[in-house]
């Protein structure tokens, strides 16, 4: 069964610092440019992306993100991360990974990222 899971998601204050995970089981990342994407919360809203990672390592952020957060991959675990600092109040959402443009996997739960004070 194919199956995504993110976790390390929580309740951070502004300023704070998170490590999301991104466990791929029965789903081989290796070769694919892997992404994390997020959803702000309230109805309506749709994923956007947040930081992409190429098989070679190159990586690309987004500009909300730039500077803060870090993407990186694990291929020998399978796994992918997102190293996220100075998180900020409008950083809130659920965070996902999954393969980059097309999302060749079924969509995991996401983990929550809530900042607040």
């Amino acid at each position: 069964q194919v199956q995504l899971v993110e976790s390390g998601g929580g309740l951070v204050q502004p300023g704070g610092s998170l490590r999301l995970s991104c466990a791929a089981s029965g789903a081989d990342l290796r070769g694919n440019v892997v992404a994390w994407y997020r959803r702000d919360p309230g109805p309506g809203k749709q994923r956007e992306l947040v930081a992409r990672i190429w098989a070679g390592g190159t990586t690309l952020h987004e500009a909300s993100v730039e500077g803060r957060f870090t993407i990186s991959r694990d291929d020998a675990k399978n796994m992918a991360y997102l190293q996220m600092d100075s998180l900020a109040p409008e950083d809130t959402a659920v965070y996902f990974c999954n393969t980059y443009p097309i999302h060749h996997f079924p969509w995991g739960p996401g983990t929550q990222v809530t900042v607040s004070s």
